[in-house]
C-alpha cells in the first residue's frame, strides 16, 4: 500500500500543480481583459480540461485517506468489526466503480482519438484529457481493491 500511497500523493501535487497554473492563467486573462483588452484565447477551454484532469487526479489521494463521504447513521450502533466489513465492502464497490470510469474513459479517449476531435476555440485534443484521467481512475481503482482485501490501516498518513 505505501507505493499505491505514494502514487495518489503524487496525482494529489500534479493536481494541485495543474489548478494552479489554470489559476494564475485565468487571472492573467482576467486582469489583461480587464485593463488592456488582451485576453487568453480559449482559456475557458483550458480550465474545464484542467478541472477535469485534476478532479481525476485528485481522486486516488481521497481514496487511500479514506476522504469519501461516509454515511454512517444506520452503523453509529453497529460493532467495529461491523463497520468494518461494510467499509470493506464500500472499498470494493469504489474499486469497481472507479475501474468502470477507467474502461469508459480509455474507450472515449480512444473515440476522440480516432475522431481527432479538439475543443472549438482552440482545437486543442480532447484525448489528451482522456489521457490524464484514465491513470488516476485506474490507481484510485487498485486502491479501493486493495483497501477492500487488506483492510484498513490505523495510522493516519503523512
Amino acid at each position: 500500500m505505501k507505493v499505491l500511497e505514494f502514487l495518489a500523493k503524487l496525482c494529489a501535487v500534479a493536481a494541485g500543480v495543474l489548478l494552479t497554473v489554470i489559476t494564475l492563467m485565468t487571472c492573467a486573462s482576467v486582469i489583461g481583459r480587464n485593463t488592456t483588452g488582451w485576453t487568453i484565447v480559449g482559456d475557458f477551454e483550458l480550465s474545464g480540461s484542467a478541472a477535469g484532469a485534476a478532479i481525476a487526479l485528485f481522486l486516488p489521494w481521497c481514496q487511500a485517506r479514506r476522504g469519501n463521504i461516509i454515511v454512517d447513521f444506520f452503523t453509529a450502533k453497529a460493532g467495529a468489526a461491523t463497520r468494518e466489513r461494510l467499509d470493506r465492502v464500500g472499498a470494493f464497490l469504489v474499486g469497481a466503480v472507479m475501474a468502470l470510469l477507467a474502461w469508459r474513459t480509455t474507450i472515449g479517449g480512444l473515440s476522440a482519438w480516432n475522431s481527432q476531435s479538439g475543443s472549438m476555440m482552440l482545437g486543442f485534443p480532447e484525448w489528451v484529457v482522456y489521457c490524464a484521467m484514465v491513470p488516476p481512475l485506474a490507481l484510485c481503482a487498485l486502491i479501493g481493491f486493495m483497501q477492500a482485501l487488506r483492510g484498513f490501516a490505523r495510522r493516519e498518513l503523512a
